[in-house]
């Protein structure tokens, strides 16, 4: 029986000086596999746009994570909005396809959110890779611990986040020699046969 399990990565595109999303795309290209991207929308400009064009050209998908990454909880009706829209415009600029998912910053939630924000919320399993001391060797440990069919990693692009670069680079040949098989995020939802509009009140970090 097949097995799938989906890399998703939040906080890009990076600037021009440490592209750490880059050289993430150069590991998936290297393997063969697709990923998510859930990108922050200020952060986008002239210089990093090629990038996202280029992940989404080799099948990857490119998801909303707000227009400057703010704790979202706190935000009125309308700010969460003016994040979640602007966010998504920048995208469908670039791509040409609306995001179909949004993971909040922090995974930091409330009712208002999902009642303001029309599509589902996408968490995922961390191993810490935001934390420098977090070693990629440690990455790769908990990466592969935590290994089952249906599972979205949380992982990292933002600026200095090579570890995270080394880790993927490992774990990908490994969990392909134990049958999985790399698929985004809306592509997971598909093989699952979860219906990704029954989304009010959930955050999904596996779909079975």
């Amino acid at each position: 029986m097949a097995k799938y399990i989906s890399l998703t990565f939040d906080d890009g595109p990076c600037n021009a000086s440490d592209d750490v999303m880059n050289r993430m795309l150069d590991i998936l290209e290297k393997h063969n596999v697709v990923a998510s991207f859930y990108l922050i929308g200020n952060k986008i400009s002239e210089e990093n746009k090629k990038v996202i064009k280029r992940a989404f050209d080799m099948g990857c998908d490119i998801q909303n994570h707000s227009w400057t990454h703010p704790g979202m909880s706190k935000l009125s009706k309308e700010e969460i909005l003016e994040e979640y829209n602007k966010c998504d415009q920048a995208i469908i600029d670039i791509t040409g396809v609306k995001p179909e998912f949004f993971r909040p910053p922090f995974i930091d939630v409330n009712d208002l959110m999902h009642e303001t924000i029309p599509t589902p919320f996408i968490c995922g399993y961390g191993v810490e890779d935001w934390v420098p001391a977090v070693s990629a060797d440690e990455r790769y440990e908990r990466m592969l611990a935590g290994a089952k069919d249906g599972l979205l990693y949380l992982l990292h692009v933002m600026e200095g986040n090579q570890a995270t670069v080394d880790a993927v680079d490992r774990i990908i040949p490994v969990l392909k020699e134990q049958g999985y098989e790399f698929v985004t995020t809306p592509k997971m939802f598909e093989l699952k046969g979860v219906d990704k509009k029954a989304h009010t009140g959930i955050l999904w970090t596996e779909v079975k």
